[in-house]
């Protein structure tokens, strides 16, 4: 199993783990398919709350694991693939619950797609993240830049993206992207970041998600990440992104 899903039952935390930590938390297929059990069992009563961390304190999620996805060559098959993650990650942002990244270490590539689907993001101090994807001659292909620019000033989030460098979790947190900083993230660090809202009626939290969520919907949220996914797409069948890959690969061998 590459993943856990554990309840908080106190605080109404869902925890949704990736557990794939000699892999630097990187994403394939089965944790896809994790994310997807864990926004089913989110919607329960008993849960308030999901919140989404990596095992260990080396890395939150690196991204996609090239290992596993090297052997995508055309522009279809990285297609079916980004457009797989894409509508999770476009569910985990419109989700009727409030939603939490633990940055508990590095987050790169799709690492960041996925924090930015969430509502905030708490990272441990030092943690360093960036949006990599154009080093290996892509764009973001989950939806994930579409998302951040939702998330920041569109000037800041240009600079993230079109840099393709790693930043320290300081210097987000002065972009906007960074809700909270903290020695260590945890569990115990997403209780008290929701203190407050463990008094709010639950009925009361969802019908302040939906408002979000309408301004979404009125805004074209979900094609605007579908033609996010197919511009990837069209990169990820290219060339240049092959002989990126490679080189990263055999570097990192």
């Amino acid at each position: 199993m590459d993943y856990m899903v554990e309840l908080d039952k106190e605080s109404g935390i869902l925890l949704f783990t990736i557990t794939r930590e000699e892999r630097r938390n990187a994403i394939n297929y089965n944790v896809m398919n994790g994310l997807r059990e864990a926004l089913d069992r989110a919607l329960n009563e008993d849960v308030r709350i999901l919140a989404i961390t990596g095992k260990g304190d080396k890395a939150f999620c690196s991204g996609g694991d090239l290992s596993t996805f090297q052997s995508l060559q055309t522009e279809q098959e990285a297609y079916t693939m980004l457009s797989k993650m894409g509508e999770f990650l476009y569910e985990l942002a419109v989700f009727p619950k409030p939603t939490v990244a633990l940055i508990n270490g590095t987050a790169v590539g799709g690492g960041c797609e996925l924090a930015a689907a969430c509502d905030y993001r708490i990272a441990r101090t030092g943690a360093k993240i960036g949006f990599i994807q154009g080093g290996l001659a892509i764009t973001t292909g989950w939806g994930g830049g579409t998302l951040l620019f939702e998330r920041i000033e569109a000037r800041l989030a240009f600079k993230m993206l079109s840099e393709a460098a790693v930043f320290r979790a300081e210097q987000l947190d002065d972009f906007g992207f960074i809700d909270r900083l903290h020695d260590r993230v945890g569990m115990e660090e997403a209780r008290a970041f929701f203190t407050n809202e463990q008094s709010i009626d639950s009925h009361v939290l969802r019908a302040y998600k939906q408002m979000m969520i309408r301004k979404w919907q009125a805004g074209d949220l979900k094609s605007r990440m579908e033609k996010e996914i197919r511009a990837c797409s069209v990169l990820w069948g290219k060339e240049a992104h092959h002989q990126a890959v490679a080189a990263f690969l055999s570097k990192n061998k």
